[in-house]
């Protein structure tokens, strides 16, 4: 095919033939853009995009005021390898995975305290502990399925082998459960379990930990993954599907608190295991068969190795000068940054002393553990103000191990009526009304207060991540404080009038208002840590949630540990606040002091909140640039959008860009932009397709160009650290 300068336009090597101009604008619908970066270049000039539709030509840059007209065609950006994936109809099985697994995981979570006490002869202090150590270890192994998703598993794989595990365990549960040979004697005070007994029960608690941590680790950043950040739409509906993904866990956790525990308490304790290891064995089976809707991003690079070498490289460079501007800073170009998963950050002013890991010292080749570029150190600089935001949560969660321990431990002293007119209702299915509560909640804030917020602040989630998380914490200490009181009243009603039980009900109080909070701060954090992070480590970044939940359980077993001993010393009693056995002592001790020691840390915590929060700078992700330059040199950026070709003789294209359709779009057979050159029109380019096994960035080549023969400085520098 002939170009008007006698120039010939060729297809990509591997096309085996000359395609037509049809063939080429389907194929150009097909291969959108990385980033929405459309770029032609040849020895007549190049035109760049950023996706917002305008064209600049090489050398005719300027001002806004003095670009060519905007090209008004909406460019949308689609992977063809996600058509007709990801979205809703993706994480509708995630959605059923989340409801089957936490029937059984949420229900043990508040009866397996008590399953301690009567079955294992556990005391209350033992019992307590032992609980907040399983549900800290589970909710830390988070971590560990995060690393590996982001590093050497994709995040779908690595839900169904931790799955397995879960699974497993829950089956190792039901049958010592069932088994009196793994089953401590009824006759037995304290100290019963063990030999072949302990092994058995912490082997089976402790894999049912790695199970559902792993899960927990990359299950939250595969469902996010469904919605695409780059497309507006797209991301506005992130914010929904976390509330939709807590309203599946209260779904499910309704379902166990009281369908299963009640079955393991009235019935049999085995049932209720076995009935929970069905529940997971449908949701992860439900979760398998979803694998052909859903996106699933590959690992990449070790998120620990990137952060590992801005600090090595920072210390190493720390008696070099920071330069007066960061434009001195090393930066890899925006072709690197088409072809990764890595989008780049823009640099801020804050945590300074780490942009000199970007300095590139004199006589000094860029490559790794040497130089690292400004989005790299912008990463690592997320991550760390990332850090009091999580450590400000942890507090939260300490006061949530105490309503899955103490406070149920509160509802089975005989005082309390457990009567539901004529069901007894257990006591660990008190948490069934704040859930309950929140199923109604969840779907009125996404349908009425998100909507209306959204008009007063233009946020797309209506508040922003860190706001929503405030509220949570606020409530946070109001649960506490309610707690104690209704203790006193509790402890009062047991000592001074016996005969005049009062109900269990009063304890959905601390109940609903902790609820309420865990709503907000829960998927805060969730949505925060995810859309935050950097695209390489998304899952370990949402693992930092539960890592929170972790700390949170740990930190509950020091707390009750040292409060006891401390409080030993100086009670009439010689006892400490939250010691002794269910129910007798129960009723003579101080817990509810105890609850209002925590309400005052939460009340100082917040406020520590409140400081990192206001400092915390959102990320901003910069518009991907195009290098120019038809050969040889470096080539400058240009990063105002495309909008026409024009020729050097100054003739405009009579051609807009022809509108792209995504999916289910119909076709256009009109030229994407006609190139107009010295010597005439060409009326027919094809294009040519840049790349080894095809990219994604369509690009016009001429033959004899030199512009592919060799590769810019920067790039060789580049392929080094890439």
């Amino acid at each position: 095919m002939q170009r008007g300068d006698n120039k010939t336009w060729t297809d990509h090597p591997t096309n085996g033939m000359e395609a037509q101009l049809d063939a080429d604008v389907e194929l150009l619908k097909c291969l959108v853009y990385h980033k929405g970066v459309f770029r032609a270049n040849g020895d007549d000039g190049r035109a760049t995009t950023d996706g917002g539709g305008r064209m600049t030509k090489k050398g005719e840059r300027g001002t806004e005021e003095e670009e060519t007209r905007v090209v008004e065609k909406k460019i949308e950006v689609i992977d063809p390898r996600d058509e007709g994936k990801g979205g809703f109809q993706a994480t509708m099985f995630i959605f059923g995975l989340l409801t089957f697994e936490n029937m059984g995981f949420v229900a043990n979570m508040t009866s397996l305290v008590q399953y301690f006490l009567d079955v294992m002869h556990f005391d209350l202090e033992t019992a307590a502990n032992t609980l907040t150590n399983f549900m800290g270890s589970a909710f830390l192994l988070s971590l560990v399925g995060g690393f590996l998703s982001d590093t050497y598993i994709n995040r779908f794989t690595n839900c169904l082998i931790f799955g397995l595990l879960e699974i497993l365990a829950l089956v190792m549960i039901a049958v010592q459960a069932y088994s009196h040979d793994l089953l401590p004697s009824p006759l037995c005070p304290k100290d019963c379990v063990r030999g072949r007994i302990a092994f058995v029960f912490y082997t089976s608690l402790y894999l049912l930990a790695i199970g559902a941590g792993g899960v927990r680790g990359a299950l939250p950043a595969l469902g996010a993954d469904q919605f695409n950040q780059k497309d507006p739409k797209e991301a506005k509906a992130l914010g929904t599907f976390f509330n939709y993904m807590l309203l599946s866990v209260v779904i499910g956790a309704a379902v166990g608190v009281t369908l299963i525990v009640w079955v393991a308490v009235n019935k049999a304790w085995y049932w209720g295991f076995f009935i929970s290891a069905v529940a997971a064995t449908l949701g992860f089976i439900v979760f398998a068969i979803g694998k052909p809707f859903y996106r699933i991003q590959r690992p990449g690079q070790s998120p620990i190795l990137r952060v590992i070498q801005v600090v090595v490289v920072a210390i190493k460079n720390r008696r070099l000068r920071l330069p007066d501007t960061p434009n001195e800073l090393y930066e890899i170009s925006d072709k690197h940054y088409m072809d990764s998963i890595h989008s780049k950050i823009v640099h801020t002013n804050q945590l300074r002393f780490l942009d000199k890991a970007a300095i590139i010292p004199k006589d000094t080749e860029a490559e790794p553990w040497k130089v690292c570029s400004v989005t790299q150190v912008e990463e690592v600089k997320i991550i760390t103000r990332m850090v009091p935001i999580f450590i400000s949560t942890i507090i939260m969660n300490t006061c949530l191990a105490q309503l899955q321990t103490f406070s149920v431990e509160q509802g089975n002293t005989r005082i309390m009526d457990k009567s539901l007119g004529h069901l007894q209702f257990p006591a660990p299915s008190i948490p069934v009304i704040p859930l309950v509560f929140m199923a109604f909640l969840i779907p009125l804030y996404e349908f009425v207060f998100v909507p209306f917020a959204r008009k007063i602040t233009n946020h797309p989630s209506g508040i922003t991540q860190l706001q929503r998380v405030g509220v949570g914490l606020v409530l946070s200490a109001i649960s506490m404080t309610v707690a104690g009181l209704v203790e006193v009243k509790r402890r009062h009603q047991a000592t001074k009038q016996p005969k005049e039980p009062m109900s269990l009900f009063w304890l959905s109080f601390q109940y609903g208002i902790f609820g309420i909070a865990d709503m907000f701060t829960l998927v805060g954090l969730l949505e925060f840590f995810y859309k935050e992070a950097p695209v390489g480590m998304r899952s370990l970044s949402t693992s930092f949630t539960f890592l929170s939940l972790s700390l949170g359980y740990y930190l509950s077993t020091i707390f009750v540990n040292v409060v006891n001993k401390v409080t030993k010393n100086i009670t009439p009693s010689k006892k400490g606040w939250v010691e002794g056995l269910i129910p007798e002592d129960l009723n003579h001790n101080n817990l509810n002091l105890f609850y209002w020691f925590l309400a005052i840390l939460s009340v100082l915590n917040f406020f520590h909140y409140l400081y990192w929060a206001s400092w915390y700078k959102y990320k901003t992700e910069e518009p991907i640039a195009e290098l120019n330059g038809g050969g040889g040199g470096g080539g400058e950026m240009t990063k105002e959008p495309i909008v026409e070709l024009n020729d050097r003789g100054g003739r405009e294209t009579k051609e807009a860009i022809a509108g792209l359709k995504g999916r289910g779009g119909g076709e256009t057979k009109e030229p994407i932009a006609q190139l107009h050159d010295k010597g005439g029109e060409t009326n027919e380019p094809t294009a040519k397709l840049n790349g080894e096994g095809g990219d994604d960035v369509p690009i016009l080549h001429e033959e004899g160009s030199e512009v592919d023969a060799k590769p810019h400085q920067s790039e060789k520098k580049e392929a080094k650290l890439s």
